[in-house]
């Protein structure tokens, strides 16, 4: 079945009508242009030699494919490694967001929780507050713990995430609470009815924080270097930035091989759940 836009045929047909479809339809070449520019300027800059990618003005094709780069910048740094370590934060990060922050989020939508409301107000209060400006409390507190250089520096820290509450409570806020009090009537207690009814509801607002918390742990370097001292430990931003961004004697090409390499997994990751995005948009608008 073929979709209906906001304009209709007949819509179109009118001038004015399609001198504004034409201008947002020339925008948006614009915004895809500017957006892909950038990737495919790293991908064509990683099969160029390293005179060619240092040559002024700059050229967008490569003159030849130099292959090369990407097996020596495979082998020059350990991406499986550092792959892995940015695997497990990601993984680590999405349990502890659904354990805790949607246990706390259903709580607050579907229970009658004491003073709800006052903690609803107070975890909303703390999205005014800068990041960095609990970042030097968080690292205190993870030292006197003795969670430094572990896993556990950012998964602790994951559970309270009060942008990511907040989704999940007005995603729960949506679903028909007739479904709940028909579990109820059947016995079913509250935690039953999170994991047995609202876990599987929420499958398209998990994997939209899925994607929120795999774009963290894959770009975020400042916090990883800061926590983590040893270099098995590293995750991948932090190993490209003090490996190769910060290399002074690696080639330009070589470079920008192993940045394009870095770029494939978040767009196929990005493409493999833009339907869930799109399907929490659409069930997140439609309430009642």
């Amino acid at each position: 079945m073929k979709e209906r836009g906001i304009l209709s045929d007949s819509d179109l047909n009118k001038p004015l009508n399609k001198v504004v479809y034409g201008v947002m339809v020339l925008c948006l070449a614009v915004m895809a242009c500017t957006m892909l520019y950038p990737i495919l300027m790293t991908m064509f800059n990683g099969f160029k030699s390293n005179q060619e990618v240092n040559t002024f003005p700059p050229t967008f094709f490569p003159t030849v494919l130099h292959w090369e780069n990407f097996k020596e910048g495979w082998n020059y740094i350990n991406l499986p490694m550092f792959l892995k370590n940015t695997l497990l934060i990601f993984a680590g990060n999405l349990v502890v967001t659904i354990l805790v922050l949607g246990l706390a989020s259903f709580s607050i939508s579907r229970i009658r929780v004491p003073y709800s409301k006052v903690v609803y107000f107070f975890i909303l209060m703390t999205l005014f507050i800068p990041a960095s400006s609990y970042m030097i409390p968080n690292f205190v507190n993870l030292k006197e713990l003795g969670l430094l250089n572990s896993y556990w520096a950012f998964w602790l820290p994951a559970g309270a995430n009060a942008y990511y509450f907040l989704l999940m409570k007005n995603f729960f806020d949506g679903i028909h609470p007739e479904i709940f009090e028909a579990a109820r009537i059947d016995g079913a207690s509250e935690l039953t009815s999170y994991i047995r009814i609202a876990i599987p509801l929420s499958v398209p607002i998990f994997a939209t924080l899925s994607i929120f918390i795999f774009s963290t742990a894959w770009n975020d370097w400042f916090w990883p270097s800061l926590v983590m001292h040893t270099e098995d430990k590293f995750t991948l931003a932090t190993a490209i930035y003090k490996y190769v961004i910060q290399a002074r004697y690696l080639d330009s090409s070589v470079k920008f091989s192993i940045l394009f390499m870095v770029m494939i997994p978040p767009i196929f990751v990005f493409l493999g759940f833009q339907k869930f995005i799109m399907r929490s948009v659409n069930l997140s608008a439609v309430k009642g």
